[in-house]
């Protein structure tokens, strides 16, 4: 008999850790290879993780609802095998895919097994990383995980005590009650921070649902990041919306795909890419990472009003019909919840279409890491002067506001406005006569 880890499967390179749903299997049933074990959830996606080996699973290691890094063990299967399969400490952490952010440092403790190298997961590393913890405090701090290891509560418990210990340090006395005893700042505070919330009027509390909480959480992180500008133009697309309606039913009955407006935009966001790289492109401290593998994420709305981003990989090397067929799978794939993690990993721009919902334009939070995002706003009929030889006229044309929010920190004024005059530009130059 032997036992064989199963571990957070990595989910993509952005994502580091993930919740835990449900369940499946409990310690002592049987499992079959590839059969579903549980379902936990990420920022952008909900998935299955199923089983690597055929066994009776013997223990679980995590609790539903626990938030997990990418890389940690989450339960043990007995099988048959004769030798027993376990995962290096160092295999473990690069299979997290952090090995080139953070090196690998196991360290002694005296809480592991025989003094053994400790073990720390990549969400560890990250927060030590970020709060500025010497490897020697994380030797120290105690650990309450399997064999002695550091957990996200752990640490996160040192870095508050660590916080506490500073603003005890620096409290002053500002008031004095009635009965003359002094009370500090920070004792007022904590007195706020536990009095419950009053609300006035006649009003409905919602709690977030956790997608929702996600969302939020990574719009303010957004803005947090990057320095937003949002630029805006005007676009006649008449000529594309006539042709859409001239070769939408032809398409369909040889296809058997209905083209939208969204293939569009991606085709012509695509072109411009190309003349225009940085476009695509991420920070990391001083250096810019231009990406050349054009991977577009489309904004779309989910059926309980929460957004998800599928992304269209190597959008530049489909032609119409391609870029049609790809929008229209990840669409419906997101409308009825059965999105692959890896449809929304690896996006280098994002599209959103907020004339869906009758807004004529928006200002759009750019999809961290990358650096911009173009929102198209609804398509209207407006009286508009049309420059001729034979002089000035006014006639009736589909118009469209597009905006572009961009990195300020990389992409100034001049290169997000050329990139979103170039769109439309090339919207308006649609070719009307095109074949199908």
């Amino acid at each position: 008999m032997s036992l064989v880890d199963l571990v957070m499967p990595k989910l993509g390179e952005s994502i580091m850790e993930a919740t835990i749903l449900k369940w499946h299997k409990q310690p002592g049933d049987k499992v079959a290879q590839d059969e579903t074990i549980l379902d936990i959830a990420t920022d952008k996606v909900d998935s299955e993780v199923p089983s690597t080996a055929e066994g009776i699973i013997e223990e679980i290691l995590y609790k539903e609802n626990d938030v997990v890094p990418v890389g940690a063990i989450i339960a043990r299967i007995q099988t048959g095998q004769g030798n027993q399969q376990s995962t290096p400490k160092k295999q473990e952490y690069e299979e997290a895919n952090l090995v080139e952010e953070i090196p690998y440092q196991p360290a002694k403790n005296a809480n592991t097994p025989n003094n053994a190298p400790r073990f720390y997961s990549p969400l560890v590393l990250n927060i030590a990383q970020s709060e500025g913890i010497s490897m020697s405090d994380l030797e120290n701090i105690p650990g309450t995980g399997q064999d002695g290891r550091v957990s996200k509560k752990d640490i996160l418990a040192f870095v508050a005590n660590r916080g506490q210990k500073n603003i005890q340090q620096k409290e002053q006395v500002t008031m004095v009650p009635a009965g003359g005893e002094q009370m500090s700042t920070m004792e007022q505070t904590r007195n706020e921070q536990h009095m419950p919330a009053v609300y006035q009027g006649n009003v409905e509390v919602i709690e977030m649902d956790r997608m929702r909480k996600l969302i939020a959480k990574h719009m303010v992180d957004s803005k947090h990041t990057s320095a937003h500008v949002t630029s805006f133009a005007e676009c006649d697309v008449t000529n594309l919306v006539l042709w859409r309606e001239k070769v939408k039913k032809d398409f369909e009955k040889r296809e058997g795909e209905k083209i939208t407006f969204t293939p569009l935009f991606i085709e012509a966001i695509v072109k411009c890419i190309k003349k225009y790289p940085w476009l695509s492109s991420s920070v990391d401290g001083d250096k810019i990472i231009v990406k050349k593998d054009l991977n577009i994420g489309m904004a779309t709305a989910l059926p309980n009003g929460n957004l998800i981003v599928p992304v269209i990989k190597n959008a530049d090397q489909l032609n119409l019909t391609g870029l049609t067929k790809q929008v229209n799978k990840l669409a419906n794939a997101a409308r009825t919840g059965t999105l692959k993690p890896d449809d929304t990993n690896g996006g280098t721009f994002t599209l959103t279409n907020v004339g869906t919902f009758g807004s004529i334009m928006g200002t759009p939070i750019i999809n961290q890491p990358q650096v911009a995002i173009m929102a198209v706003g609804a398509i209207k009929k407006r009286p508009m002067v049309i420059e001729t030889p034979q002089g000035d006229s006014i006639a009736i044309r589909h118009m469209m506001y597009i905006s572009l929010s961009y990195d300020h920190r990389i992409i100034d004024g001049a290169l997000g406005s050329t990139f979103l005059n170039a769109v439309s530009k090339e919207l308006e130059n649609f070719d009307q006569h095109r074949s199908i």
